[in-house]
């Protein structure tokens, strides 16, 4: 028996988390675009903080 030989499991199992990886990388990408956008805005100002009394 080979040690470098896959069972078939292995190479479906590699594909769901490439598959599930990549929709990782996608919503990742996705939150830092927008966060890129919402702060590249003309308009953005950062809230001022309120004192606690």
């Amino acid at each position: 028996m080979a040690l470098s030989r896959q069972h078939d499991v292995h190479k479906r199992r590699f594909s769901r988390n490439l598959g599930l990886g990549l929709v990782l990388v996608g919503l990742v990408a996705l939150v830092f675009g927008l966060t890129i956008a919402k702060v590249s805005d003309d308009n953005f100002v950062m809230p001022a903080e309120e004192e606690s009394t």
